[in-house]
C-alpha cells in the first residue's frame, strides 16, 4: 500500500505541469512520447501491429499497419497526458463539441433512461464527462491496481455529477439507474473470454459482454452508440439513432441482433479514424489467465511445417495437440507447397504455402507466437522483428521441459505450455 501511495504521489507530481499547458501542446507532446514508446516498448508495438492484422475486414496493407500502430500509441499517450488537465478543467465545452446532442434528449426527457454504448476511441473519458454534463448517468469502470490512482481517475470521471459502478454490480445497479431515469454508460469493446457471448469484430470472433443488450431487453429502453473523434486539438461526439429492443422476440435472438447492430456502428466509426482506437488492447483474446503459461498465452499463432517429408509428417501429427491447447485461437499454417494436397487437421487455419525457405521470411504481422519445426536460424529474428512475442523451435520446447526426452512429443508440449494446475487435468489431449 505504501508503494502504491508513493508511486501515485510521484506520478501526480511529475504530471502536474501538464495542467498548465494548452491542449494542442499536450497533443504535440503525446505524439512525441507515443513515437518514443512505439520504438522503445516493443510489447505495445507488436500487439498493436498484430491486432491491426487480425482486423481482416480493414484490409490494411503491410505498409499501413506499422503507421497505424504508431499513431494508435500516440493517441493513447495523448489521452494519458490529458488526465491532469481534465482534473482541473472547468469548461468542458471548449474541448468537446457534440455534433447531434438532440438525439438522446427526447428519450432522456421521458424519465426512463437509456443505454449509452461506446468504445476506446480518442480520449474515451470525454464521452462520460460530456454525457453527464447533459443528463444524469452512471458508467461501468474496471478498477486499476493502484487504489490511489483509481480514486483520482474516478474523481475525474465523476466531476460532472456521474457515478462509476464496479463490474460486479453492473447489472443490478444498471437496472436501478435506468428505473431512475438515468443513462448507463458501457465501454463495450473489451475482450472478455469469460463471457458466453461472441460476435464478429472486423471479421473475427471476439468475446463480448452482452450487458448493453441485456439491460435494453429487460427494460425496453433504447441503446445509443456514442462515438468520439479528435480533430484539430478538439473533440466531437456523436450519438447514433436509438436502437430499440423487440421484447416480443426470444432473448437469445434479440441479444444477437442488438449486439450486432451496436458493434457494427462502432466498427464503422473506428474505420473512419482507425488510429484513434486502442489497438494495444487484446480485443480478440480467447483464453482466460491460468491455463496456459503467460509467455504462451496469445490469440494469433503461426505453425511452420518443415520441408522434409519425415519431419513434415511428424509435425503434422502434433497439430491436433496444438489445437487442443489452443481450442479457439487463430492459426496461420506455413506449409511446403509440395504438400499442398495433403489433408491438414487444422481445417480452419489460414494457410500459407511456400516453395522456398525465403518465402517464409516475407513480412507477416499476424502471429504473436510462432512455433516451427525447422532448423532455419533466420526464422526467429525475422518474426521477432515483426509482431511475435515469442518464437520457438520444437527443439527449444523440448529443452524447456523437465520430462524425459523420450517422452511422447504431445506430452512434452502439454508440459511446457500448460500451467501446473492443468498439466494433470488435460489427459484427454490427443496422443501421437
Amino acid at each position: 500500500m505504501i508503494l502504491h501511495r508513493l508511486s501515485y504521489l510521484f506520478l501526480r507530481l511529475l504530471t502536474l505541469p501538464l495542467a498548465l499547458l494548452s491542449y494542442p501542446l499536450i497533443h504535440r507532446l503525446g505524439v512525441k512520447a507515443g513515437t518514443l514508446l512505439f520504438y522503445l516498448y516493443p510489447k505495445w508495438r507488436k500487439r498493436a501491429q498484430s491486432n491491426l492484422a487480425l482486423a481482416q475486414d480493414l484490409k490494411l496493407s503491410l505498409q499501413k499497419i506499422p503507421r497505424l500502430a504508431k499513431e494508435s500509441i500516440q493517441n493513447l499517450l495523448i489521452t494519458c497526458l490529458e488526465y491532469p488537465k481534465l482534473f482541473w478543467e472547468k469548461e468542458l465545452s471548449r474541448l468537446v463539441h457534440p455534433t447531434n446532442p438532440c438525439h438522446p434528449k427526447a428519450v432522456m426527457e421521458e424519465g426512463k433512461g437509456a443505454i449509452f454504448f461506446c468504445g476506446h476511441q480518442a480520449n474515451w473519458e470525454l464521452l462520460f464527462l460530456d454525457s453527464t454534463s447533459r443528463y444524469p448517468g452512471v458508467a461501468i469502470g474496471r478498477p486499476v491496481k493502484n487504489p490511489f490512482l483509481y480514486q483520482w481517475i474516478t474523481a475525474i470521471r465523476e466531476k460532472q455529477g456521474g457515478k462509476m459502478l464496479l463490474p460486479k454490480e453492473a447489472l443490478k445497479e444498471g437496472l436501478r439507474a435506468l428505473k431512475a431515469g438515468k443513462f448507463v454508460g458501457i465501454v463495450g469493446d473489451q475482450g472478455m473470454p469469460d463471457s458466453n457471448f461472441s460476435s464478429p469484430f472486423f471479421g473475427r470472433r471476439a468475446w463480448t459482454s452482452p450487458l448493453p443488450a441485456l439491460l435494453s431487453y429487460r427494460t425496453g429502453r433504447p441503446i445509443f452508440v456514442c462515438t468520439l473523434k479528435r480533430e484539430k486539438g478538439k473533440y466531437s461526439t456523436r450519438y447514433s439513432d436509438p436502437i430499440w429492443p423487440n421484447q416480443s422476440d426470444p432473448y437469445e435472438k434479440e441479444v444477437t441482433r442488438l449486439m450486432g447492430a451496436l458493434l457494427h456502428l462502432l466498427e464503422e466509426s473506428i474505420r473512419e479514424t482507425p488510429s484513434q482506437w486502442l489497438w494495444i488492447h487484446n480485443r480478440w483474446k480467447q483464453q482466460l489467465p491460468g491455463r496456459l503459461k503467460r509467455q504462451f498465452r496469445h490469440d494469433s499463432l503461426a505453425l511452420i511445417l518443415p520441408e522434409k517429408e519425415n519431419s513434415f509428417l511428424h509435425a503434422l501429427s502434433l497439430l491436433s495437440t496444438f489445437r487442443a491447447l489452443y481450442p479457439l485461437e487463430f492459426f496461420t499454417l506455413f506449409v511446403p507447397e509440395r504438400f499442398k494436397e495433403h489433408p491438414l487437421p487444422l481445417s480452419d487455419a489460414e494457410l500459407f504455402f511456400y516453395r522456398t525457405p525465403d518465402e517464409i521470411l516475407l513480412p507477416n504481422f499476424l502471429p504473436k507466437l510462432v512455433f516451427h519445426f525447422s532448423d532455419n536460424p533466420r526464422i526467429k529474428p525475422h518474426f521477432l522483428s515483426l509482431s511475435a512475442m515469442g518464437v520457438y523451435s520444437f527443439e527449444e520446447l523440448k529443452k524447456l521441459s523437465s520430462l524425459n526426452q523420450n517422452a511422447a512429443d504431445s506430452h512434452i508440449l502439454k508440459h511446457v505450455l500448460l500451467t501446473g494446475d492443468y498439466i494433470n487435468t488435460l489427459n484427454h489431449l490427443p496422443q501421437e
